[in-house]
């Protein structure tokens, strides 16, 4: 089962393409967080938020736990600049060293780049944000 860390935008239609593939960030989370905290930025994972929809589509793909949907929060949503504030660090430093985090360094830093243009743009028209995840 593949997962993917994708990002979600507030409202129907945005006017841009919010598409990220997130594969590569979803299986590196662990040293992805571990890079945040030595940047002193926030970790990505604290921007997930999940909906009644979302959590339904979880555990449907099998993933998540089905005694919370009836306990979460209302959805979280974030400026494209808090955003931005986690990403381009972490770019910076993979694109200053690829093998930071591993062997996938490489793959990462794209993703980053493609979330960086969009949390840009979200940034740019006020749009929030926040982090889903998906089970394949």
């Amino acid at each position: 089962m593949a997962a993917s860390m994708y990002i979600v935008v507030e409202g129907d239609d945005p006017g841009f393409d919010t598409f990220v593939n997130g594969r590569a960030l979803a299986r590196n989370e662990d040293p992805l967080e571990r890079l945040a905290i030595h940047l002193g930025v926030r970790p990505l994972i604290d921007f997930f938020s999940a909906d009644d929809n979302a959590m339904a589509l979880l555990l449907e793909e099998g993933a998540g736990d089905p005694e919370l949907q009836g306990k979460l929060l209302p959805p979280q949503w974030f400026s494209g600049y808090e955003g931005l504030a986690t990403v381009s660090p972490m770019l910076q430093a993979l694109k200053e060293d690829p093998a930071l985090i591993g062997s996938e360094g490489e793959f990462i830093r794209e993703e980053l780049e493609e979330y960086e243009t969009v949390l840009r743009k979200a940034a740019d028209r006020g749009v929030r944000w926040h982090l889903a995840v998906s089970f394949r």
